[in-house]
């Protein structure tokens, strides 16, 4: 291990019945990481695909933590980046491959560009094709309307209906951008203390929103860069969509609650609602046109995700973030 004056970065990794993928992840930065000094920590979310013993037994080193229960993507960082002792923090998901020498490419490009606080990537699938969702614009309520309205849909590659995901942006040229996804995230350390790292409030879903706006409100300006390219398969730990989405709404729903003035809030509960509820309708009056699987398969998902709307309009819970059990232990290989 290096000793901690001379780490560059602490890599923070959280599996959750990820056990394959974050084992390929591990060999992947071993593999294309040359330049930077780094250290490893690993947390597992209470995984039940024997996780914790194959990752204990893997090199290189890395600080292992076992979780007794599942902490969430949120506390989860958290407990992993205490032990950070690197200049910088690098969030990466456990289902991406590092790329022609990424982690080394991303460290430079953050100090070529000091100011910014917090950088991030270019992700692709593993086709090669892009993965937009290395960066994201902040929730506005036009962005609402027009996911309520299906503009989103129908103009994907506009900017203008569709910039929560700026639009057709390949992302293939470096920009400041209003947030990093946590799948790929480099912040300075210091930064990370100063914001308490994750808000645990964010069991999953919309946690780098959260963080990334409260650091721009001091001062920070997250920035991409294509030329730290991974893979990022994207949902490895999900299993249905309508899980999914509920959580995504719950996190939206709190980011509202959080980043919005108060007396836009009403407003913005309002478009929440109805982006599935017209998701539902307008997929419904389609499946007796075309009834075909795929239609009503999809219209009985946003019926489902509607019929939830009493759990993700509250938002995510206020209570503290739980206790956790873990069993740690730093494994050499």
């Amino acid at each position: 291990m290096q000793p901690a004056a001379t780490i560059d970065v602490s890599i923070v990794v959280v599996s959750y019945n990820t056990r394959d993928l974050t084992i390929e992840c591990l060999k992947s930065i071993a593999r294309e990481t040359r330049t930077t000094t780094y250290d490893i920590h690993v947390v597992d979310n209470a995984s039940t695909d024997g996780s914790a013993a194959a990752l204990r037994m893997h090199g290189p080193e890395i600080h292992f933590t076992q979780s007794a229960q599942n902490l969430g993507f949120a506390g989860a960082n958290n407990l992993a980046a205490k032990a950070a002792r690197g200049e910088y923090i690098l969030l990466l998901n456990p289902d991406t491959i590092i790329l022609d020498g990424a982690i080394d490419t991303l460290l430079a490009f953050a100090r070529e560009t000091p100011d910014s606080g917090i950088w991030g990537g270019r992700t692709l699938f593993a086709d090669g094709t892009l993965n937009p969702s290395s960066c994201w614009g902040r929730m506005t309520p036009w962005n609402l309307i027009c996911r309520a309205t299906g503009l989103t849909g129908l103009f994907a590659n506009s900017e203008l209906f569709n910039g929560e995901a700026y639009g057709g942006w390949q992302r293939d040229t470096v920009a400041n951008v209003d947030i990093v996804s946590g799948c790929f995230l480099l912040i300075r350390r210091s930064l990370w203390e100063t914001l308490e790292g994750f808000d645990p409030a964010f069991f999953m879903y919309g946690e780098e929103a959260d963080l990334c706006l409260r650091a721009k409100k001091l001062g920070a300006s997250p920035k991409i860069t294509p030329t730290a390219t991974i893979i990022h398969l994207g949902g490895a730990s999900e299993r249905t969509r309508t899980e999914k989405m509920v959580k995504l709404l719950a996190a939206k729903t709190t980011l509202i609650e959080r980043h919005w003035h108060s007396i836009m809030h009403p407003l913005g509960f309002a478009l929440m609602a109805a982006w599935p509820l017209s998701r539902w309708l307008a997929l419904s009056a389609l499946s007796k046109v075309q009834p075909n699987g795929a239609t009503v398969e999809a219209a009985n998902t946003w019926a489902a995700i509607w019929a939830q709307r009493a759990t993700w309009l509250k938002g995510y819970d206020r209570l503290p973030a739980p206790h956790p059990q873990t069993v740690s232990a730093s494994i050499n290989h």
